[in-house]
C-alpha cells in the first residue's frame, strides 16, 4: 500500500500568484508529487490575463520543484515553454499507476483538448481518465465503467467554480479551493 501524496493541477496560465498558491497548498498537503495537466505559462488567445501574470515567475517557481514534476503538454504549451522548464512538457498524455489499499489503479493523464469525456482514449473499467483544460472541476463514471476527473483551474476558473487542485493518496481525490483551503469534493476508488 502506498501512501504517497500527488497534487494534480492544470492551468496555471502564466499567473505567478496563483502558482504560488497552488504549490503553498501542495507543499502544506505533504505533496511527494506534483502532476501537471498542461497550459503551464501561456494564457491563450480567448482567456484575460491571470492575476499575477508573469511567466518567468511562473518557470522560477516550477523549475523550483522540477524533481518532483510530472507533465503533459496542454494546448496552450510550446517548445519556447519547453526551452526554458528543466522538466519535459511536451507529451500528449502520461499513463501513470499508483496503488491503493485494495488494487493498483491507472490513471491516463491529459491536458484535455485531444482527449477527454467526449473523444476519451481505449480505457478499460476502473481505469482514471484525468485532465484540466475546461477549467471546471468534475467527476463521473463512463458508459464502459471507467472514471472521468477533472481538477479545474488553478489560475483562470470557470462557470463560478473555485481555483483549484485536487490531492490524491491511497486512492482518494480530493478537490482543493486554493482561496479558502478547503476540500470542496472527494471521491475515492
Amino acid at each position: 500500500m502506498s501512501e504517497t501524496t500527488y497534487a494534480i493541477a492544470s492551468d496555471i496560465h502564466g499567473s505567478a500568484v496563483w502558482c504560488e498558491k497552488f504549490l503553498a497548498a501542495a507543499e502544506n498537503a505533504g505533496a511527494e508529487h506534483i502532476l501537471l495537466l498542461g497550459d503551464l505559462l501561456y494564457h491563450g488567445p480567448r482567456n484575460d490575463l491571470p492575476d499575477g501574470y508573469d511567466t518567468r515567475k511562473v518557470t522560477a517557481l516550477l523549475s523550483s520543484v522540477k524533481d518532483r514534476v510530472l507533465c503533459v503538454r496542454g494546448n496552450c504549451d510550446s517548445e519556447v515553454d519547453q526551452m526554458v522548464l528543466p522538466f519535459p512538457i511536451l507529451a500528449d498524455y502520461a499513463l501513470f499507476t499508483f496503488e491503493t489499499a485494495e488494487k493498483t489503479a491507472r490513471l491516463f493523464l491529459t491536458h484535455g483538448h485531444l482527449f477527454n469525456a467526449e473523444t476519451p482514449p481505449q480505457l478499460n473499467a476502473g481505469d482514471v481518465l484525468f485532465n484540466g483544460h475546461f477549467h471546471v472541476p468534475c467527476r463521473k463514471i463512463t458508459s464502459n465503467g471507467a472514471y472521468y476527473m477533472n481538477c479545474g483551474s488553478v489560475s483562470l476558473p470557470k462557470d463560478g467554480s473555485p481555483h483549484s487542485f485536487v490531492l490524491l493518496k491511497n486512492g482518494k481525490f480530493t478537490w482543493i479551493d486554493l482561496a479558502s483551503g478547503k476540500a470542496f469534493d472527494e471521491f475515492s476508488l
